[in-house]
């Protein structure tokens, strides 16, 4: 065991609902029963290698496992490994990794607590290998981690994107539209297919399964034949056609992952309207799914997540993810959580049973 007295906290990535449940559930212990000081690194990994920090005090961290957002910034072009950095000759992507791990010796923490995703765990991995005490936290609204059953963040966004599609059903079927509402997700389809299935759309579209534009076509016309004057269609943002590729709406080197997705909706909503002549909206809930208060079962996971990684800090276990699986929160190599992106299965239970009510993919 460990005796731990300098514990820092970074949230790297884009923010989620839940954030601010994990800071408190890992600090509020670690200050009460450790005496420990606990660091918070302001905006992510660009904290940590710009030497950006403050100690929290029980005053922080009071009153905010119902806040949205994270009370330490974050940001998602940190990246130490990959650090745009402005020149005279324009932005150069650097390696300041010698950074971070100076300013975490400076700073004498016996070990850091990455939340964040999927890019956040691959710098948790590296920082590892070189020595350091990091131990990692899953939080993503794209539920796109493959060694956790569950990530913080996702309830609350499906929540959001639901709720959107429960409104646009009233304006939809008093207009008699197709309506068309594009969700994040990038890679995977979880949002899409948990809001879809949740609110009821006629169609679902998601990166796993390629989608036909002519069986979209005749779907959203058989149902106006038969009676239906509206329907709605829930787009992934990284969804594409069995001839096609996904669609990018800018591309930003200063990011780990340069690709921003966004656009399909749009195309998908100008095709309809085009080859059916049915009249068609887009809506694009883009940021809101971040926001707001974190759902009660994000604050419950988000606070297990928490108070599971102090005690793999006080146990001494590096180099690893606090995971859901089942009921149970444990323990998991973040080498195994990097190892591929969690993607929803075509044939999955979920899948079979929106196809079951009519709900059409395309495919």
């Amino acid at each position: 065991m460990n005796n731990l007295k300098r514990i820092g906290i970074l949230t790297g990535g884009g923010d989620c609902p839940g954030l601010n449940a994990v800071i408190r559930s890992i600090a509020k212990p670690a200050m009460t029963y450790f005496g420990a000081t606990v660091i918070g690194i302001q905006d992510g990994f660009e904290g940590l290698v710009e030497g950006r920090m403050r100690e929290l005090t029980p005053k922080d961290i009071g009153g905010i496992v119902n806040v949205g957002g994270t009370i330490l910034g974050t940001s998602n072009k940190g990246d130490p490994f990959h650090f745009p950095v402005e020149t005279p000759q324009g932005v150069e992507v650097l390696d300041y990794s010698q950074h971070a791990i100076r300013n975490y010796k400076d700073w004498e923490l016996n070990c850091l607590v990455a939340i964040g995703g999927d890019g956040t765990m691959h710098i948790v991995d590296k920082f590892t290998d070189m020595g350091l005490h990091f131990i990692g936290v899953p939080k993503t609204i794209d539920n796109d981690l493959s060694a956790t059953d569950v990530t913080f963040g996702y309830d609350s966004a499906v929540t959001v994107a639901t709720e959107a599609i429960d409104r646009l059903h009233t304006t939809a079927s008093a207009h008699h539209r197709v309506m068309v509402v594009e969700v994040m997700g990038r890679y995977a389809g979880w949002i899409a297919l948990g809001a879809g299935l949740a609110g009821g759309a006629d169609a679902i579209l998601i990166p796993e399964i390629p989608f036909s534009w002519n069986k979209l076509y005749e779907h959203v016309l058989k149902r106006s034949k038969q009676g239906s004057r509206f329907s709605i269609i829930c787009v992934a943002e990284g969804a594409k056609p069995a001839e096609g590729d996904i669609v990018v709406r800018e591309q930003d080197k200063k990011r780990t992952d340069p690709i921003r997705l966004g656009g399909i909706g749009e195309l998908v909503g100008e095709k309809i309207m085009e080859a059916t002549g049915l009249e068609t909206r887009i809506t694009v809930l883009g940021h809101l799914q971040r926001g707001g208060s974190p759902t009660p079962y994000d604050r419950i996971l988000a606070t297990k997540f928490g108070s599971k990684a102090l005690e793999l800090a006080w146990q001494g276990k590096y180099g690893h993810m606090v995971s859901l699986r089942g009921t149970e929160v444990i323990s998991v190599p973040v080498k195994e959580a990097i190892l591929k992106l969690r993607t929803v299965p075509p044939n999955s239970q979920l899948v079979l049973a929106a196809k079951a009510v009519g709900t059409s993919f395309g495919d």
